[in-house]
């Protein structure tokens, strides 16, 4: 197998997703989905079959070919690497199994702040996810130039939640009992995790990826003092330390996007921490979303994954309303959430066309 380094990537052809992060002039609006690489494909399902799912994570092969699998299919505008959140808690020395029917599972969850020894002090990010890193670069280069390659990492609270609960939670009672209990123990694993994480991006921009998304996903089972005090500070300082840290190596900027599903109570203070983007989720009313983030970001999002259930027809008129309440300025299409497993890839098609076609339209008329 040829081995290919991150330079000389081909020339990239469709660069709206990027100029629509920095709020810069676009012929259509540009459209991906979360989880766009997954399980509502059956060319996915056959990809995937009898093969545990951190080994494909770890396979920069099986995750090129994932990641490149709906591009064959939709015009999308961007693709997002094929991966997990949770390669980071296993890069610290935690186990983390995906059980078949019942998501990731940690053989031994962090109980009190004692076991925060059990987590390696100094993480070497370059060797621990240097798969990460190779399928990025090999996907650059498979992708041709056709869409930009989005990296991404799930934040430190929602690792914290994960590392805490053993898995995934409707509570987060138990990590959230650490969060009032043991404060310290709390900001010492969030740091620890920021660390990690400022690194890993660091390295996947190295390794050709040409935006980033940070994944906030538990923000719904904070109130906004803790979120203020768990999350938000640890976000602005991924965004600062990774902008700073690609200055010092000399690369070009790449836009940031931060996405805290439920988070609306802090959407003001999202806008303002440092990323291009802020990514929604479908409990918030795209106007408001305009007016509260006052222009600072471009928005990403944020139809109800759900309404991929219905007819063709009522896609493309859902899909038209959202357009028309964001504008077409500093937006990127996308769904509040990702693709789930049962969804019709055809209604999939429709959205990215309907996007498409809709925006077309809104420019036409300016």
């Amino acid at each position: 197998m040829e081995v290919l380094g991150p330079k000389d990537f081909p020339e990239l052809k469709n660069d709206t997703f990027l100029r629509a992060a920095r709020g810069e002039e676009i012929e259509h609006i540009p459209v991906w989905c979360m989880r766009q690489a997954g399980r509502y494909l059956p060319e996915f399902r056959e990809s995937r079959a009898g093969k545990d799912f951190f080994e494909t994570c770890r396979s920069p092969e099986a995750c090129c070919e994932l990641t490149l699998q709906p591009l064959r299919r939709f015009p999308f505008d961007a693709a997002i690497i094929f991966s997990d959140i949770l390669v980071v808690p296993q890069a610290m020395g935690m186990e983390v199994q995906m059980s078949p029917g019942k998501g990731p599972t940690f053989s031994e969850p962090l109980k009190e702040p004692e076991d925060l020894q059990r987590l390696k002090t100094k993480v070497d990010v370059s060797s621990e996810l240097d798969y990460v890193f190779k399928a990025i670069t090999l996907t650059r280069h498979r992708i041709e130039g056709k869409v930009p390659l989005i990296g991404f990492t799930g934040a430190p609270w929602t690792l914290m939640s994960y590392m805490i609960e053993g898995g995934g939670s409707t509570t987060h009672s138990k990590a959230k009992r650490w969060l009032y209990r043991y404060p310290e123990a709390s900001h010492k694993l969030l740091s620890q995790l920021t660390d990690v994480i400022v690194e890993y991006l660091l390295g996947q921009v190295k390794a050709g990826a040409q935006a980033l998304q940070v994944f906030e996903s538990h923000t719904g089972c904070l109130g906004p003092v803790e979120f203020k005090e768990f999350s938000l500070p640890y976000l602005r300082d991924i965004a600062r330390r990774v902008k700073d840290k690609i200055k010092e190596s000399g690369l070009d900027n790449v836009p940031m996007i931060v996405f805290a599903k439920d988070g609306h109570y802090g959407l003001e203070d999202l806008s303002e921490s440092g990323y291009e983007v802020v990514g929604l989720d479908w409990t918030i009313d795209p106007r408001s979303a305009r007016i509260r983030t006052g222009g600072k970001v471009s928005l990403q999002g944020n139809m109800d994954p759900c309404a991929l259930y219905a007819t063709k027809e009522r896609i493309s008129e859902i899909v038209k309303r959202m357009l028309e309440g964001f504008g077409t300025k500093g937006y990127i299409a996308n769904l509040g959430h990702g693709l789930y497993p049962d969804m019709d890839p055809e209604n999939v098609g429709a959205f990215v066309e309907a996007v498409h076609t809709h925006s077309r339209q809104l420019l036409n008329r300016k």
